[in-house]
């Protein structure tokens, strides 16, 4: 595999925006090592060397590898939340508009697999300047699934007993697909955001 090639789940869409054409072959690579070898476990010289460049030429780009990280975190959660959003547009009633969000929402979760499965276990490992910024988008992310379960509860389509309990579980649900997805496996991520939109409606005892 060429280096910077879009390896990190194959899809190029997520980091289009990322520029010069470097930086996005080094984030890409970032990616990669961090799946491979932890944050903690990856240096700058592993990330160079799967971008295809020298060591140097990272700082030019990036000052620190906790720099790498955070944009990898940025580019993640902002894709994510784009998703939600575009997701609902257009829907209208809760039982549709909760399939489309949560079909979005996991099916996005298998596409970007390896950098989604990389963000959710070196969360820890980012400084905290850059942690509460993530947190802040992770926090509008969650307060999209849990609106529209109380919306659809206060139209009397869901029997819902506990709101915000409710929508972080099925949140929990689409995000742990990251986890344990992979592409040779037996669905694919359509499959997938379906199986997810079905079981929350399911939880949220949707009537028809």
């Amino acid at each position: 595999m060429a280096p910077g090639s879009g390896s990190a789940d194959g899809t190029g869409g997520m980091w289009a925006g990322i520029a010069p054409d470097a930086s996005r072959r080094l984030l890409l690579a970032a990616v990669d090592s961090f799946a491979d070898l932890g944050y903690h476990g990856t240096s700058t010289r592993h990330i160079a060397a799967g971008a295809g460049m020298s060591a140097g030429a990272l700082y030019v780009h990036y000052r620190t590898k906790a720099d790498l990280l955070f944009q990898i975190a940025l580019t993640v959660h902002e894709s994510v939340l784009a998703e939600l959003e575009t997701a609902v547009e257009g829907i209208e009633g809760p039982s549709a508009r909760v399939r489309a969000l949560m079909y979005g929402f996991a099916r996005w979760h298998a596409r970007h697999h390896r950098a989604a499965r990389v963000i959710q276990n070196e969360l820890g490992a980012l400084e905290a300047a850059h942690a509460r910024r993530i947190a802040a988008i992770r926090r509008r992310v969650r307060a999209l699934v849990r609106e529209e379960v109380r919306a659809g509860a206060a139209a009397g389509a869901f029997d819902v007993a506990d709101i915000e309990g409710t929508a972080r579980a099925m949140s929990s649900l689409a995000i742990d697909v990251c986890r344990w997805y992979r592409p040779e496996g037996p669905r694919s991520p359509e499959e997938i955001g379906a199986l997810t939109a079905h079981l929350s409606l399911r939880m949220l005892g949707a009537r028809s």
